[in-house]
This record gives structure tokens, sequence and C-alpha cells, in this order.
């Protein structure tokens, strides 16, 4: 998991929703529809899981694997009809890719008319490759055999040969200590992480407490509910009331985005993939920032808060005090607009089920706003200790607004990506984060100012620590755009690392040394008596690349992959074709004869058979006799993934003694 968190603007990534019971995330069934004499409609429907999503024949290429179909003997015993139609299907920008990618949920449904040719013909077989992912990502090949007239459907196992007996029995592993594999399995638990955006959410009212919208609000409410009520006990119950109506109205304001069927293909997740709607949000912002700046107020209309404050009056008690806070609500938008507004950009920028986030964020920020008006409600005495309202607000303010600044340029990235503008690659991005780091860190420290300042005063305490922050912060940013730093903080909010402006590959992960052949892997492991970190991966697998960019990256975890294991990288969506000598029937315990053509096919199969999986990342220890050395494990941080293989090195060492 990755949290990203830049001030008070709401920003975290990659909250996941995993489910390791989900053995069959896609349920296929098939029909044939008869047209005309000769011509049929193949129809074959996929139900897929909740949180899964099976990718369409035509996902842009350089991202996940599409659908693929083989429709075989079509040009001896029938032709098809044009292309193989689909159901309706989502769109979304993927970060690690950089394309935009199609995919089902729920429901995939393939459509294919067919004319034969041989009307002899009763049966058509079919073969589908497909890829399904959810927090990890599962290549599969289905096989259909469809009836043309209703008779029962015939199947014939291919022959195993000599050739497919000697090449099926390589890819059965002599596993020793098998049973370690699936002891103390590692597993995601989301949950955590809503405690960690309301805790975020909750920062981001505190800041808005802050701001001159609402903080002299504070004394004056408290002094109301205490002052105005016959009994001080009274008082504070009003008080307390008015706190949890703030609250309320917070986590209101954020049920309508549960009423999206999908999130993924509804207005929110648009924000990542559409180029304009970005654009739009990237003025927005900037819009936000300006006012923070002082150049112009932001209000909702008067007559609405004139409105709810006569509702207040006139009705009193607890409904009455509901519309003492929907009035605060109102009036104070002008400063929280723009940080609700950063809330609801850094949820939707995160991963996940965003209105769940945002429920979260929301909830978390109305807290903070209610938080004091209980506290001095509870403590009248305390609010003596108040500072002063003053220049510092407008401080506040303009930190905001650079803020609100940086955010902006994220949805100025999305649609740069989208659109493969190559305008803002992640040196120039980070470039001018830092221009706007240093224009802060100016202000702080009174070099410049706005024409809304008031007079020069001397610097305050807090106005220098926080121009310190902002000068470290700037520098931050400068040892990461000359790569002393791997900006590790900011991971996913900048332009990924490959969309550089200098280019950079690498046949192996990080470059370190890596075998793509399970044999040649193992011979060097027992040649140089190293265990074997088994890593079974995926071109188009974009969990892989966030484990190699967020855990193996990690100086401790890189030095033991790349010191004290040998890597054996199998690609397990890896279509390109197997040299003839090499492809073979393979037979399963159960009986069913799979074909194996392609090195996908190849790793897939081994996955299955050996360790009883199919997704991916998967990781696995072995020594070069074969021993399991630990439990196998998938995603996870870089600190229980270093612990897994540091463990797996000691039950090594255990071994040779």
């Amino acid at each position: 998991m990755r949290v990203l968190f830049l001030s008070i603007v709401i920003i975290l990534s990659h909250l996941s929703i995993f489910a390791q019971d989900d053995e069959n995330p896609v349920i296929w069934e098939h029909e044939a529809v008869q047209l005309a004499d000769t011509e049929y409609e193949l129809v074959i429907t996929g139900k897929i899981h909740e949180g899964w999503h099976v990718y369409s024949q035509y996902t842009a290429e350089g991202g996940s694997l599409p659908s693929l179909f083989q429709f075989k003997d079509a040009e001896d015993k029938y032709e098809l009809i044009g292309k193989t139609e689909e159901s309706k299907t989502i769109k979304e920008y993927s970060d690690i890719f950089e394309v935009e990618e199609t995919f089902f949920k729920d429901e995939a449904i393939f459509k294919q008319k067919i004319k034969l040719l041989d009307t002899t013909v009763n049966q058509i077989s079919v073969n589908l490759f497909y890829q399904v992912c959810k927090e990890v990502c599962i290549p599969a090949d289905v096989d259909f055999v469809f009836s043309l007239d209703g008779s029962a459907v015939v199947t014939e196992n291919a022959a195993i040969d000599e050739k497919s007996s000697a090449l099926g029995a390589k890819l059965r592993l002599d596993l020793k200590n098998k049973e370690l594999l699936t002891q103390g399995q590692e597993n995601i638990n989301s949950d955590s992480n809503l405690w960690v955006i309301f805790a975020l959410g909750f920062l981001g009212g505190l800041i808005a407490l802050l701001t001159p919208c609402v903080f002299p609000m504070i004394p004056l409410t408290v002094s109301f509910f205490t002052k105005h009520s016959q009994k001080r006990s009274k008082g504070i119950i009003n008080a307390l009331l008015y706190g949890f109506f703030i609250v309320l109205i917070y986590f209101l304001l954020s049920l309508p985005f549960h009423l999206f069927d999908s999130v993924d293909s509804q207005i929110l997740n648009t924000i990542a993939t559409n180029i304009w709607l970005n654009i739009f949000f990237f003025l927005v912002f900037v819009f936000f920032a300006f006012s923070f700046f002082g150049y112009y107020e932001l209000t909702l209309p008067s007559s609405w808060a004139n409105k709810m404050d006569a509702a207040s009056s006139k009705i009193g008690g607890a409904i009455g005090i509901f519309f003492m806070a929907v009035t605060l609500a109102i009036v104070s938008f002008s400063c929280t607009g723009p940080i609700l507004g950063g809330l609801l950009g850094g949820t939707t920028l995160a991963e996940g089920d965003v209105a769940v986030n945002l429920t979260a964020g929301m909830t978390g920020f109305g807290v903070a706003l209610a938080f004091p008006f209980a506290l001095f409600a509870l403590f009248p005495a305390w609010l003596n200790s108040l500072p002063k309202s003053g220049g510092w607000m407008t401080t506040v303010k303009v930190v905001l607004g650079f803020l609100e600044i940086g955010l902006a340029l994220k949805f100025l990235s999305n649609a740069d990506l989208v659109g493969h503008w190559g305008i803002l690659k992640r040196e120039i991005f980070l470039g001018i984060w830092i221009l706007l780091g240093l224009l802060l860190t100016l202000y702080l420290f009174g070099i410049f100012r706005f024409p809304h300042d008031g007079p020069k005063q001397k610097l305050s305490i807090g106005r220098k620590v926080t121009g310190l922050v902002s000068a470290l912060f700037t520098i931050y940013l400068v040892l990461g755009l000359s790569n002393v730093s791997n900006l590790k903080l900011l991971s996913g909010f900048p332009p990924p690392a490959f969309y550089s402006v200098y280019e950079q590959e690498s046949d192996c992960p990080l470059g370190i040394d890596c075998f793509k052949d399970f044999d040649d892997g193992l011979a060097y492991a027992k040649e140089n008596n190293k265990p074997i970190l088994l890593d079974f991966t995926g071109w188009a697998c974009v969990n892989c690349r966030k484990m190699e960019e967020n855990v193996w990256s990690e100086a401790e975890v890189y030095d033991v992959l790349n010191n004290d294991y040998v890597l054996i990288s199998l690609y397990v969506d890896d279509r390109k074709m197997l040299p003839e000598e090499e492809q073979f029937n393979f037979k399963y315990d159960s009986g069913r004869v799979k074909r194996i053509e392609n090195i996908a096919q190849k790793w897939g199969t081994f996955q299955d058979v050996n360790f009883n999986a199919v997704s991916q990342p998967f990781y696995v220890l072995l020594s070069p006799d074969l021993e399991v050395l630990n439990t196998s494990i998938q995603n996870t941080d870089s600190d229980s993934y270093l612990n897994w293989l540091n463990e797996g090195l000691r039950n090594f060492k255990e071994l040779n003694r």
C-alpha cells in the first residue's frame, strides 16, 4: 500500500480490496443461436465476481493483456462474419502502463456470427485467452465447444505421446516441505487505510479551522450556547449537538457518491481518464488557489445563509441548532470549499472504492471542525487562550493556495499522460513543484508579498517553522530530480519514473540479474549453491510493477535480492510461441489435457500444477534441491517482504549445516 500525504491535501493511493476466496473469478456460459440455414451466432457470457474485471479484445496496446479468440478450423469449415462484438465496457487510464485500458465489470458478453462452409459440421470449437484482475491478475485459457444441432458435445483428448510425456514431466517439481507454502499466508487488510483517510480528512479540517472564515466563529458560537442557556449543562448539550450536526452535514455530503453503481464507470473515475475533465479540474483548482491568494472571494449565495439563519432563529431546539450548523457550512465555504475540493480530488486519484474513501475523509473533516465547539463548551475558560485573529490567517490561506496549485498539476499531468502529449514529463512536473516550493518559502520568509497582505511585521515563530519545512521539502524535491533521492514519500503522485525525458529500459526488474527460464535459473543456483526467488509475474501485471517499484527498490530489500538470491522471473502472460520442438500436450491429474504452445501457457501451468496458484505477483523461495524455504507471498509491504526474505535465508543456512 502506498499513502501520499501532501499537507492538507488528501492524497493517498492504492487502497486495495482483496479476496483470496475468489478461486473462479469468472463463470463462463456459451450457446449457439441459429440465424439462418447456414448462419449462427456464437454467444459467450462471463459472469464476473464483484471487484474483478476482464480486459476487452480492444484494450490499448502496451497495457494489460486483451482477450483473444481462436476460432478453430475457421478457414476450412466455416467463415467469420464481421468482428467479434462485445457488451458494454469501461475505460480507465493506467498510471503504470500510460495507456487507457478497456475492460468489463460484472459481465462480459462476446458475440460472433459465422457462416458454415461445410454443412455437415455440427460443432464448433473456440479458445478464449483472457486476463482477469483484482488485487492480482490471472491469465487464463478456456475452451468452448458449441453444438449447432443440439446434440451432445463430443470432445477428443489430445494424445500424450513420448515427447509430451517427457516435457510434461519437466513441468512437475518434486518439492520438499511443500506444506510450508500455505502456512501464514500474507493477506491485505485494507480497512486500516480508511482510518488513514479519516485521519488525513481530520487534518484538513483542523487546518480549515485556522482560516478567517471559521476561526472567529469558534468563540462567538461557544459563547452563544453557554450564555443563552439557563443552565450550563444545557449549553454544553447544545454545543455538543451543534458539533454532531456539523459532522452529520459533511457525512451527508458524501452520500450522493454512493448512488453510482460503479465508481469506475461513472463520473468519479473519469477524472483519471478523461482529458477534458482533467483539464477542467486543473482550472478549477487554479481558480481555488487564486481565491486563497486573495484576488477574489468564493462565496455561496448570501440568501442561502440568511434563510438558514432565519430558520434556526424561528424553529429553535435541536432542529434550529441543525440549521445553525448548515449556516456555518455555507458561510465558511470560501475557505472550506477548496479544501473539500482537494479532498474529493485526492480520494478520486486514489485506488479503491472512491465513495467509501470520500465518506471517511469527509467525516474526518467534519469531526475536526466540530471538535473545538464541543471542547470549548466543556471548558469555556480555555477560550481566553485562543490566539487573536489577524494576519496569520492570511498566511494560512496563501499556503493553502500554493498547495492547491500543486494538486492542480496532478490533474494536468493526468491529461498529459492520457493524451500522450509529452508535456509534463516527470522532470518537468517536479521542476514546477520545486518552483512552487521556492516561491512559498520566499513568501513565508517575507521576501515577497501579495497585494492583499497587511502591513509588514516581524516574522512569527510559526511562519519561520513553516518556511523551514517548505524549504526542506523543496530540497527533497531537488534531490529527487537529481536522482539522489527516490521520492518514495510522493510515490504515485508525480508522473511515473519511466515517463521521463530520459529513456530507461531494463530486461530485468531494477536491473537485477535474473533468469526467465526455470531450468536455467535452477542450474545456476545449484552451481553457486544459492537459494532461489521464484517470481511469477507478467508484462502486463500492474501489481507486479508496484511491488518492484515500491518494495524491491528499498535499499535493504534490493541488496538481498541482488546478492543473496537467484531471481527467476517467469512471465505467465507472455504469448510468444515456443519453438515447435518445445510444444506439447500436458495432462493434468484430473485427466484434462492442455496444449502448451506459448510461454504463458508453459509458466502458467507450471505455477498452477506445482503451487496451486494462478495469480500474480506470486513469490516462492526454494533451495537448489527444491526445498521450500518459506511460505509463499504476494502483495505486501517492504518490511514484511524483507523479513520474509531473511527468514528464507536463515532456513537455507540451516539446510546447509
